[in-house]
């Protein structure tokens, strides 16, 4: 098996789950060609491995890829799935809302008085989700620069297509996420997805509207739910017309 530049002799069975998608999902994932993901591999900017003379990658390790926006994101890596309801992020930023002055001055702190304030299904206990969005902070910084961080559970942790959400907290206290370009984050996108492409998708179609001028001064400014969800629908329109 060959991983990363190095090559080692245990059984691959043992990265069965570890390493749980394919070149087709990849593909089916980031509605992108297989042509594009052999690129992708062969600059070595998607994380991957080789196992059997077939590579396969890690879930976790594909959304943390997405996040930390390697991939150049387009409009068309954004339409992951064909049901427009599914994918409407209008839709999962309406149900989650936005949320002013989450009080507190660390990152567990501020994680925990923004679980208790938004709003979560009520099959799952905000204690859960908490544990979930903490354990995924200590593996990595969930920041992403520009005083922007995108806590979420490190796999969904939701059944229902219906409890997706993503809500929008603006922090009381900018607070150190430890990201990479050094800025203190004063706005807190908290996703909770009820399925990896689902979650995949969300995860880029934040990153790509962090990406423009425009959404990080809303952010700054605080704007208001009405007026994000009115820029995210104009978005979404471009979107749905490329």
């Amino acid at each position: 098996m060959h991983i990363a530049g190095k090559r080692f002799t245990f059984p691959a069975k043992i990265f069965s789950d570890f390493v749980d998608l394919k070149i087709k999902d990849i593909v089916e994932l980031l509605n992108v060609s297989e042509k594009t993901v052999y690129r992708w591999i062969k600059d070595k900017k998607i994380p991957c491995y080789r196992i059997n003379h077939q590579y396969r990658f890690n879930r976790s390790e594909i959304n943390e890829w997405i996040l930390s926006s390697k991939i150049e994101l387009t409009p068309n890596v954004l339409n992951l799935t064909s049901e427009a309801k599914l994918s409407s992020f209008y839709a999962l930023l309406n149900a989650g809302g936005v949320y002013q002055n989450i009080p507190g001055n660390s990152v567990a702190d501020i994680l925990k008085y923004a679980i208790e304030m938004i709003s979560t299904p009520a099959n799952i206990s905000k204690v859960e989700i908490l544990s979930a969005l903490l354990s995924r902070e200590e593996l990595m910084t969930t920041a992403i620069g520009k005083g922007i961080a995108i806590p979420h559970p490190r796999n969904p942790i939701i059944t229902e297509a219906g409890d997706s959400s993503v809500s929008i907290c603006y922090l009381k206290n900018p607070t150190d996420f430890k990201a990479l370009d050094g800025e203190l984050v004063h706005t807190l996108f908290i996703v909770l997805s009820n399925s990896p492409k689902k979650h995949l998708e969300t995860l880029s179609k934040i990153s790509y509207l962090c990406r423009m001028d425009k959404f990080i001064e809303m952010l700054t400014r605080r704007e208001s739910k009405e007026n994000i969800l009115g820029f995210v629908e104009e978005k979404e329109i471009e979107w749905k017309g490329n």
